[in-house]
């Protein structure tokens, strides 16, 4: 799956190569990484999707990793479940930031995802966001982003002030038209 080719419902995303790719190591994760795409798409960043996984296709996720940097990618957001190598060795071979998404799988609920991903050895750092929590990574890849494009950084300003916005009213849905709280 790339950004050139709609994958399981994924539209092509933006138009451009693509400088974040979210990688998961099987497509059963994409209905937890599915969130990273949208926000992405929503920023009109290229992306593209693919299914590496660190177990069953160790030499594909290597050339990956070797390679990405050369093809134009700037963060690897890449989640996993169960004992989630994928991020850690997708870090351990290459210098772009990887920000690991911890998958909740049924018997501990994403928490040995979580400690697998958090755990690195010294060296090898891998960012990590709460369990299923890939848009929070998708927005994190921007920010990186952002630290050298101005509209970007502009853009995600504005999110930040529509969630405010959000809040806002939900704070003020709190009170009766009295000021009062309900």
């Amino acid at each position: 799956m790339t950004g050139t080719e709609p994958a399981q419902g994924l539209g092509p995303g933006a138009p451009g190569p693509p400088l974040v790719a979210v990688v998961m190591g099987s497509a059963s994760d994409l209905a937890v990484l599915r969130g990273a795409v949208e926000v992405l798409d929503r920023f009109g960043v290229p992306r593209e999707v693919r299914v590496l996984s660190a177990h069953r296709t160790p030499g594909d996720m290597l050339a990956f990793a070797h390679g990405a940097a050369g093809r134009g990618l700037r963060v690897i957001v890449a989640g996993a479940g169960g004992a989630a190598h994928l991020p850690g060795m997708l870090a351990a071979a290459t210098t772009l930031p990887v920000i690991g998404v911890p998958v909740a799988l049924p018997n501990l609920s994403g928490l040995d995802s979580l400690l697998s991903i958090v755990q690195m050895p010294r060296g090898v750092p891998v960012a990590s966001v709460a369990i299923n929590g890939s848009e929070n990574a998708a927005l994190l890849a921007l920010r990186i982003l952002a630290t050298s494009d101005a509209s970007l950084s502009s853009e995600l300003d504005d999110y930040r002030l529509e969630l405010a916005e959000g809040a806002r009213a939900q704070d003020a849905g709190l009170m009766d038209d009295s000021g009062r709280w309900t």
